[in-house]
């Protein structure tokens, strides 16, 4: 339904600028059932005839609705059908290690639909796995690759951290292709050892999970240890969610008994 041309003929319509609309095929119009009802509410409103060359039907009687809502259930299915079929067939030529396409990764080239390693870009790939594990922070490597004049692919852009994050993580460096989660052996080359990956992976999740430990500790509570209840008992912060709200409080550390 939002085919330009198609928006056009429907503007054109409801303009009264049409009185017949022939196609050679319905399937060539729409091949959804539901599209294919607004357009004939649209052709109803304004009186317009619809004519198929090649099928044979009357949308102005039941008969001639019921056999072409048929014609278009059939077509739906078979896109449909299609369309499983090529989700089935990338499935299967990743699970072979094949590369289908898609934005090339820094380091490679396409060569006969396959990845073949660009030696130029490969150092600059080694560079920054290797001077990661230096630095230990992807912050500190994105200044360090911009000082140096490093860039993306084919030279568009400077590094930002979530560009070197992708890359760091990226399996496809070890000749691996993943799919649903899962890492298959590629048809490619890898770029860096397992061993250097191995190690780049384990930094990267110690980070991510030093980054929440600090996000915890900077929740600070400035009344701490100098807040008292009536009785003389300490309060200790505290916190409780309703709703994706939090709501802070202070209870007594101790309890008494009279």
């Amino acid at each position: 339904m939002e085919r330009p041309a198609l928006q056009r003929l429907l503007a054109d319509i409801r303009q009264k600028k049409i009185d017949v609309v022939v196609v050679y095929k319905i399937d060539r119009l729409t091949r959804s059932l539901a599209d294919f009802s607004k357009m004939v509410e649209v052709f109803e409103a304004a009186a317009v005839s619809f004519v198929s060359i090649t099928q044979q039907f009357n949308t102005t009687t039941s008969m001639g609705r019921l056999t072409l809502n048929i014609l278009l259930s059939f077509a739906q299915f078979e896109r449909e059908v299609t369309a499983e079929r090529i989700r089935d067939k990338i499935a299967a030529s990743k699970k072979k290690g094949m590369w289908m396409g898609g934005v090339v990764s820094l380091g490679y080239r396409v060569d006969d639909r396959k990845l073949v390693i660009d030696d130029s870009e490969a150092i600059t790939v080694r560079y920054l796995f290797n001077t990661y594990l230096e630095l230990k922070s992807v912050r500190d490597l994105v200044d360090d690759a911009n000082r140096s004049g490093l860039r993306s692919k084919n030279g568009q852009a400077s590094f930002t951290r979530g560009a070197l994050y992708h890359l760091l993580s990226n399996p496809i460096y070890i000749g691996k292709i993943r799919h649903d989660g899962q890492l298959y052996d590629g048809e490619h080359a890898g770029i860096v050892g397992p061993q250097l990956f191995a190690d780049v992976q384990q930094l990267l999740v110690a980070q991510a999970a030093n980054r929440s430990s600090q996000r915890n500790r900077q929740d600070v509570h400035l009344l701490t240890g100098i807040v008292f209840d009536e009785t003389g008992d300490r309060l200790s912060p505290t916190h409780a969610r309703k709703l994706g709200k939090r709501y802070r409080s202070a209870t007594a550390t101790t309890s008494r008994t009279d």
